[in-house]
């Protein structure tokens, strides 16, 4: 079909595609003159040159070249696309080995942790620092004397005693407490501290020592008998304690409240209770038993509760040593009959639970 080839060169196509162009120019009357493009096989270059076709050959020359072209061009980008995906394959190998590597390594350090001195600072100072709200009877509270005391407060003693260093009582705000924890004014929350999910996120806690519950408390001669009773009344209770934690959780017999109100303190709670400002007070059992046991109080504790729950001693997250350090003497103090002893004298019977 060639009549003849005026020129042909043979030059390098950095390209991984051909192209295909045809350039008319003034030849004989049944001639046709394009350029052509082909990529030999095996090899990367392209002959180009100019070829001479009669007119009438030139649409099944052209129809065959450019279906060569395109498989060619398909070769070349499939190739091409295999390379690139065979490099992007072994990229991602890579770096999923360097990530797994790198997960191990995080994963060790997580398990290992840095030097933790928090009991060693504490015993070189002589001195344990406890953070507790001053009216929360009868884990920790100020008597006739204005002296704090209170279970938590003899069994805190205790262990400052057998460790060798002096306890200091430090009131708090309650509704910060986890901020005076985390910059160092106290070294432990230890007050009637109930152990929540939510709290474990923010605070290392010991085991738990000690069983309770969310309750409800009304006055003595009152009508209500069940939650369900208090539809349409009003509820106080102490600002960020366990007994909003715990109406919060029973959001359907909340949403039937026609209010809650939040106060400092449960002593605050009890007496808007007293004076009927409150139909109810949310708060824990053993400080809703102790008022009305040992302070002979006109109250009643509703038979159906909110919650139950336990109490922890709270430290920073990064004091494993001195947690462990407490925890250990604790268990000391449970084993030896001194718990008991505690407990018995504020509660009348053994409520630890600490083995």
């Amino acid at each position: 079909m060639v009549n003849y080839l005026q020129r042909i060169e043979k030059t390098d196509h950095a390209a991984a595609w051909l192209k295909l162009k045809t350039t008319y120019r003034k030849f004989p009357r049944n001639k046709t003159c394009f350029r052509c493009y082909r990529l030999p096989v095996g090899s990367g270059q392209i002959v180009k040159g100019w070829i001479i076709l009669k007119k009438r050959s030139l649409t099944k020359v052209l129809a065959c070249i450019i279906a060569a072209v395109f498989i060619f061009a398909g070769c070349g980008v499939n190739n091409g696309a295999a390379s690139k995906t065979a490099s992007a394959s072994s990229s991602t190998a890579q770096s999923s080995a360097a990530a797994a590597g790198t997960s191990e390594a995080g994963t060790a350090a997580e398990a290992t942790p840095a030097s933790d001195s928090s009991w060693d600072k504490v015993r070189e100072k002589g001195e344990f620092v406890l953070g507790l709200d001053e009216s929360f009877p009868p884990m920790g509270y100020r008597d006739e004397k204005n002296n704090i005391v209170g279970y938590d407060v003899d069994l805190a003693q205790e262990v400052a005693n057998r460790l060798g260093v002096k306890l200091k009582l430090q009131p708090i705000n309650w509704d910060t407490k986890e901020q005076e924890l985390n910059t160092g004014n106290i070294d432990c929350i230890w007050n009637g501290f109930t152990i929540t999910k939510e709290r474990e996120g923010n605070v290392l806690f010991s085991e738990p020592y000690m069983n309770n519950q969310q309750i409800l408390v009304v006055l003595e001669d009152s009508k209500y008998k069940t939650l369900a009773d208090l539809k349409d009344k009003s509820v106080a209770l102490q600002a960020a304690s366990s007994a909003a934690d715990a109406l919060n959780g029973k959001a359907d017999f909340k949403s039937t409240l026609r209010e809650v109100v939040e106060l400092k303190d449960n002593n605050l709670c009890l007496m808007d209770l007293k004076t009927g400002n409150v139909d109810a007070v949310a708060m824990d059992e053993v400080v809703a038993r102790y008022y009305i046991k040992m302070k002979s109080e006109k109250y009643r504790v509703l038979d159906e509760g909110l919650s139950y729950e336990q109490y922890g001693i709270g430290f920073r997250k990064t004091d494993v040593q001195l947690m462990t350090k407490v925890n250990d003497t604790l268990k000391e103090i449970a084993r030896d009959g001194k718990m008991a002893e505690i407990s018995n004298k504020w509660f009348g019977k053994d409520i630890s639970i600490i083995k």
